[in-house]
């Protein structure tokens, strides 16, 4: 066997690996990840799972890392061509909510659960979260200054505040769909988001 296609091979395992703790920690957990699970499902070895990864933590970070990859994928690509300011932030809703309607993780919002997983314990997995949602709130204040300086949003909206209310109502749909199912929950969402952006 080449190296390079032994490269290719261990870069193909670690992304097998990574795809099956998304979706075991999208519904369980990061704590629900096992290195003894992954390696039965992958049909692999306690060492060979490890191999990848080094430590529990390191496999976490990593899921992490992909998680973002496909939010970055689902939230922000489809919105990245429209224009900035209020127009780009009214995608940028729209494809956060469609995200959560379509399942995209079978858990929910996946930095959702980890926050509340990791929100009173310290530590790199926690960091990484909270600075998840401290660019993703960035962003959103990016774009409200934006529409505030082109005169789209009124003059004395505050973008840190618009930021909050916009988690607030994607995290409310969020909930509402995976604790009640909801059905109606994403109309409810977009009509939040279309008041607030409309007022």
């Amino acid at each position: 066997m080449s190296p390079r296609r032994s490269a290719a091979e261990a870069l193909g395992t670690r992304a097998a690996i990574l795809e099956r703790s998304v979706a075991i920690s999208s519904t369980e957990g990061l704590e629900g990840l096992t290195i003894g699970r992954l390696a039965l499902e992958l049909g692999m070895s306690k060492s060979g799972v490890l191999g990848h990864f080094g430590c529990k933590e390191a496999l976490q970070l990593a899921v992490l890392d992909r998680a973002g990859e496909i939010f970055r994928a689902e939230v922000w690509e489809p919105a990245r061509p429209a224009a900035p300011g209020l127009t780009r932030l009214r995608a940028l809703c729209e494809a956060w909510v469609s995200y959560l309607e379509r399942g995209v993780f079978p858990g929910g919002c996946f930095f959702v659960a980890a926050a509340h997983e990791f929100d009173g314990r310290p530590g790199p997995v926690r960091d990484v979260v909270e600075a998840r949602f401290d660019a993703w709130r960035g962003r959103l204040c990016k774009e409200a200054r934006r529409a505030v300086d082109a005169g789209e949003l009124a003059s004395g909206t505050d973008p840190d505040q618009l930021a909050f209310e916009l988690l607030g109502a994607v995290m409310a749909l969020n909930h509402a769909l995976q604790l009640h199912l909801d059905p109606e929950a994403p109309s409810r969402a977009r009509h939040a988001v279309r008041t607030r952006l409309d007022a």
